[in-house]
């Protein structure tokens, strides 16, 4: 089977995975900020990009509050377009939001651009490789592409429930690693040639 449809028949166990964490981790987010902060932490003058939960998405929303209040900028994806990398504009939790696509919250058009150093990644699921299984639009992979090649120090950050973690992720070399996991139960890092 290709990775393709290994993928596709992942993602709706993985689905059901994490809406069960999710009704039972009241206080993860609080949690996985504690680790986040003991073992990565925020760089005065960094720029974060989040996202806001859709569902039962993992709310990264207390870790973009914590970034602001250490001097850092944040920021919100939005799709351009299909088949493009995602555009981040500033965002602070507080600010104003429009609809983006799928009626997903957005910060305005005239919301400055900005270019994170450090992303909060959603998923469905993630690996101890540190790969994750995503949407099945390749937004994330993209962009962590495009924004690794033009500045190698970027962090990519998982962020999900520890009950996301499966065996392995299927993937192929479009699928981009990550170079931190965190949960409610703690932060692994991934060492990359």
């Amino acid at each position: 089977m290709d990775v393709k449809k290994q993928k596709k028949l992942m993602r709706a166990e993985a689905r059901a995975r994490r809406a069960e964490a999710h009704s039972r981790q009241s206080g993860a987010p609080e949690r996985a900020l504690q680790h986040f902060q003991v073992a990565i932490g925020f760089t005065q003058g960094a720029v974060v990009s989040g996202y806001l939960p859709v569902g039962d998405e993992f709310d990264v929303v207390p870790l973009l509050a914590a970034a602001n209040r250490h001097g850092c900028a944040t920021g919100l994806p939005f799709v351009p377009g299909k088949g493009e990398p995602l555009v981040f504009r500033a965002w602070a939790p507080g600010d104003p939001l429009i609809d983006g696509a799928l009626n997903i919250p957005v910060p305005p058009d005239d919301a400055a651009v900005v270019v994170p150093t450090l992303l909060l990644v959603p998923m469905l699921a993630f690996d101890a490789a540190g790969y994750r299984l995503g949407y099945g639009g390749g937004f994330y992979d993209r962009t962590l592409s495009l924004l690794k090649a033009s500045n190698p120090s970027t962090l990519a950050v998982g962020v999900a429930y520890a009950a996301q973690q499966v065996d392995a992720v299927p993937r192929n070399h479009f699928d981009e690693p990550l170079d931190w996991i965190v949960t409610e139960e703690g932060a692994t890092a991934f060492e990359r040639s």
